[in-house]
């Protein structure tokens, strides 16, 4: 049976998903859920994600939800497919680290910005440009620290390409197209880490998907 992912490709948990499957070169089915018409709020959907968010991820019997629980489900369980995303060992352990660390230091203040800048724009609201002030210092501390981390390890996690990178795929989509850029291009070993893991081509085809919606 071909997995299933249901959400959409504006949306960057969903594109975490996607950017894993095909980083796999697995087959899967995409479902398209409409969030302006909330269908993510109906009764099917609930049956997938009880909290009514995308995306909801089918593997035969098996249902998931949270992006980052479904991509490790995906790079354990297809360990042996595509591209290696998770590492033996201590360097799994770091990995680990690292996408805690994408999780509960970088995505904060990333969210936060993708709101004002991308999402506001796009709905026609006024920016906060003290929200802007903010985050934008809280994700330099960040990057400062990232830059360092980039110093020692080609990568977040280890020498090679990971979750703890992949995880950042979505928010650097967006970024990228707004004043934010500044902070990343200023830093020399992340702004080479942002250039790598961005040329990967399954966000490229994830991008690709986005168009075509």
């Amino acid at each position: 049976m071909v997995m299933k992912v249901h959400g959409s490709v504006f949306s960057p948990s969903t594109m975490r998903v996607l950017i894993a499957l095909h980083e796999k070169d697995l087959e899967f089915e995409f479902v398209f859920v409409d969030l302006r018409a909330s269908e993510h709020k109906k009764e099917h959907f609930l049956s997938l994600n009880p909290f009514g968010q995308v995306p909801a991820f089918e593997d035969g019997d098996l249902k998931l939800f949270e992006s980052r629980a479904i991509t490790q489900y995906i790079a354990h369980v297809y360990e042996d497919k595509g591209t290696p995303l998770v590492c033996e060992g201590n360097p799994m352990a770091t990995v680990s680290v690292w996408m805690e660390v994408e999780a509960h230091q970088f995505d904060p203040a990333v969210s936060k910005l993708h709101r004002e800048l991308v999402y506001k724009s796009k709905i026609g609201m006024a920016t906060d440009a003290a929200v802007v002030e903010e985050n934008e210092a809280k994700l330099a501390k960040v990057l400062d620290i990232y830059e360092a981390r980039l110093s020692q390890s080609k990568y977040l996690g280890c020498d090679c390409f990971t979750l703890a990178d992949l995880h950042h795929l979505p928010a650097l989509t967006s970024l990228m197209g707004t004043p934010v850029k500044k902070l990343f291009d200023a830093r020399p070993k992340v702004s080479a880490w942002v250039a790598d893991i961005m040329a990967r081509p399954a966000l490229a085809k994830v991008l690709a998907m986005r168009n075509q919606q």
